[in-house]
């Protein structure tokens, strides 16, 4: 893990360097009146410890732990010369980056070689080498050490833990989003092929009723066929399209103003829809896709089970709920063409009813669907409007 240094930062770390160069500069000139031993040796090795000190803090985002070795070991030839009368705030300053940006081994292998040099090199200096007060200020000059550069070493390990965590939950929350689309497109192609399929069988079967006693409305069928065709086509094209890298979508996903073109291929497949919608005007575009969906499955499942039969479709928005209801009338007792198989859907539902369900607790709706208790099919959803976050 990297800390890239920005302007800003680096900026920063220049005046730091700076300032702790010239402290330590000041610090060598200052004479022995406040009873502290003072440096005797030459200006020109004062300033040389001064900028080792200082100095390297600048680029300590780039190289941390040789900053932090080239800082101990300075401020432990400033220690022992008399020039530090500060807590180690540059190795400090190093050691954070340390336990920041440092791989683990290093990291901890380093605090482990420069911890006890700047200790003992403290106490050396306070306690053996020039002596100032009784042993005990030296123990609590170390232990103050001790505590800068440890604790600095430990807060960067943890800022450490908490962005690498932080950087985890991202990588979830892009699988999960990317597992939710998935699902989301699997639905969709289920949605779209039993859709129109079962529309495609439907006339097929008609067309191969009507044939030889009707060749007209065996053409029609015929055409209705290849419309439908093109149409699932287009939809599973426009589908698709997310799957490619860098590519949007094909054109709008369908809402409410396509649910005429299904009333009208259902219409063709025998079911006589009746559509009414209110107070769409205000829904988002994934409250329009999830209307969308729950019509078609109604709309598939009548022409698949019902057959030539009537099914009344009702889309409302009633203040802070959206409701959508598809029922059907069941099998008629005759109508033209072959007559369809129905089968009552098990309470839990197919695929396709399963999707819807789900569609719309993404949402925090619900679906229901099921036999009517005077014959038929119904399926209803509802789902509450103006929530945050909805797509």
């Amino acid at each position: 893990m990297n800390d890239a240094p920005g302007r800003p930062l680096w900026a920063a770390d220049l005046l730091a360097a700076l300032a702790l160069t010239a402290a330590y500069v000041t610090t060598a000139g200052l004479p022995g009146a406040d009873g502290q031993p003072t440096y005797d040796g030459p200006a020109w090795f004062a300033w040389l410890v001064a900028a080792g000190v200082g100095m390297p803090v600048a680029v300590r985002r780039r190289l941390p732990v040789t900053v932090l070795g080239t800082v101990v070991v300075a401020l432990t030839a400033a220690t022992l010369l008399d020039i530090t009368r500060e807590p180690y705030v540059a190795a400090g300053l190093a050691a954070y980056l340390v336990g920041l940006a440092a791989p683990t081994r290093r990291s901890v292998a380093a605090l482990t070689v420069t911890l006890p040099v700047a200790v003992g090199g403290v106490y050396v200096g306070e306690a053996v080498h020039t002596p100032s007060g009784p042993p005990e200020d030296a123990v609590g000059v170390a232990t103050l050490v001790l505590l800068v550069v440890g604790g600095s070493w430990a807060a960067g390990r943890i800022v450490r833990g908490r962005r690498a965590a932080a950087e985890r939950e991202v990588r979830r929350q892009a699988e999960r989003a990317l597992d939710e689309q998935r699902l989301q497109i699997a639905r969709d192609l289920h949605d779209i092929v039993s859709h129109n399929l079962s529309l495609i069988a439907v006339r097929a079967g008609v067309a191969a009723h009507v044939a030889d006693a009707d060749p007209q409305e065996a053409r029609a069928a015929l055409h209705a066929i290849e419309e439908t065709s093109r149409a699932a086509l287009t939809e599973m094209r426009r589908t698709l399209g997310v799957l490619r890298t860098g590519d949007a979508p094909l054109g709008p996903a369908p809402g409410i103003g396509d649910l005429d073109r299904l009333a009208d291929d259902a219409r063709r497949a025998g079911v006589d829809v009746d559509l009414a919608v209110h107070g769409a005007g205000v829904l988002t575009e994934g409250d329009q896709l999830t209307v969308y969906r729950v019509v078609q499955e109604g709309l598939t499942n009548a022409v698949r089970h019902a057959g030539p039969t009537t099914c009344r479709v009702s889309v409302v928005v009633d203040g802070d709920e959206l409701r959508v209801e598809v029922v059907d009338d069941g099998r008629a007792a005759d109508g033209p063409g072959p007559e369809p198989t129905r089968t009552s859907p098990s309470p839990s539902g197919g695929h396709g009813l399963n999707g819807i369900r789900e569609r719309a607790r993404l949402y925090g709706g619900s679906v229901e669907a099921g036999p009517q208790p005077d014959g038929g099919f119904a399926v209803r959803a509802r789902l509450p409007l103006g929530r945050e976050g909805r797509a």
